[in-house]
């Protein structure tokens, strides 16, 4: 069964005003300026904006036509193995976050992930520069939760 994007893109930003409206309603931690509600609010933002992007066509061109999709698997096409790049970038973490620090590791983590889930190298070494400090700063500052300095550490 197929859905269009629009019903797809409809769904999710349901799906996130449910998250949003939810997240709203949690009681506030007296003294700390972030509570529960940050979190679910912001995922359920995310998922509006995401699903409004589906709904209206935004990004369709950037699909690869279905006579790419059939060709035979190349040195950056890994086919069915693309399924166990998430857990080995998460074995990966686990193992080098520490001697290596949070923003080397990540940055190394969004260089592999992109390309291998077919990034243009152009648009993939930005990322893999521009995410890590941003999700840094984000866990770092925002949510308080410290992470590992290592080779790389983070200027805040």
């Amino acid at each position: 069964m197929h859905l269009s994007d629009r019903v797809t893109g409809a769904v999710l930003v349901a799906l996130g005003g449910a998250a949003a409206l939810a997240g709203s309603r949690l009681p506030a931690v007296p003294g700390q300026d972030v509570g529960p509600a940050a979190f679910p609010m912001l995922i359920g933002c995310g998922l509006m904006l995401c699903g409004a992007l589906i709904a209206l066509g935004i990004g369709r061109s950037f699909e690869v036509p279905e006579e790419a999709d059939a060709a035979p698997p190349g040195p950056l096409r890994l086919g069915g193995l693309r399924a166990l790049i998430p857990p080995a970038l998460l074995l990966f973490y686990m193992l080098a976050s520490e001697p290596l620090g949070f923003l080397a590791t990540t940055g190394i983590m969004v260089l592999v992930a992109a390309i291998a889930l077919g990034a243009r190298p152009v648009l993939a070494f930005p990322l893999a520069v521009v995410m890590p400090p941003l999700i840094h700063l984000a866990f770092y500052k925002l949510l308080r939760v410290p992470l590992p300095a290592g080779v790389l550490p983070a200027p805040w």
